[in-house]
């Protein structure tokens, strides 16, 4: 079974959840991809590191994060996996906002000034909240050479990005079994 099989396979089992339910971009859905359930699975999360960085290698990046919480499991393990393959990229993570206390900083991370950066994500509908970490990364004066997801619900957010830089998705609603809609 390839990777990607597998990984929608598990997806299956653990995160697919049917119901009503409110996404974070206000539309309303009768599934919900809990990706939390996934994130932390070993085989999975093996898998997605290794497909992001198969994904991202034309993209030229030092770095790879994106808006918290759903991206820190992610870029933890992407920069990991990329460290044990020899070729160590920078991780950080995008606050949704800024806390009164500690650095006071939303991009939180050691990136190299100018940096090209890779965006991660778990799920994408509209891509409001990857839209966050984007205006984040470059008012700090990086360049987002793309952004890869985990699922793309197929509601607009590959529309969004992919004239502006690369998308990539690992699994669509489809590979889920799933309507786009």
């Amino acid at each position: 079974m390839s990777g990607t099989n597998r990984l929608a396979e598990l997806f299956r089992e653990r995160a697919v959840r049917l119901g009503h339910f409110t996404l974070a971009s206000g539309k309303t859905s009768t599934f919900y991809i809990d990706c939390k359930q996934v994130l932390f699975c070993p085989e999975a999360l093996a898998l997605i590191a290794d497909q992001f960085l198969d994904r991202i290698a034309s993209w030229n990046v030092q770095a790879v994060g994106g808006l918290e919480v759903g991206a820190i499991p992610l870029a933890a393990a992407v920069v990991l996996r990329s460290q044990q393959r020899g070729t160590p990229l920078e991780g950080f993570f995008v606050r949704k906002a800024t806390k009164d206390h500690g650095s006071q900083q939303r991009l939180e991370g050691r990136l190299p000034p100018g940096c090209r950066v890779a965006i991660v994500e778990d799920v994408i509908t509209t891509g409001g909240s990857s839209e966050q970490a984007i205006e984040v990364v470059q008012q700090a004066g990086h360049t987002v050479a793309g952004l890869v997801c985990l699922v793309d619900r197929g509601q607009g957010g590959r529309e969004r990005f992919s004239s502006r830089f690369g998308f990539e998705a690992l699994l669509g609603s489809t590979d889920l079994g799933l309507p786009t809609s």
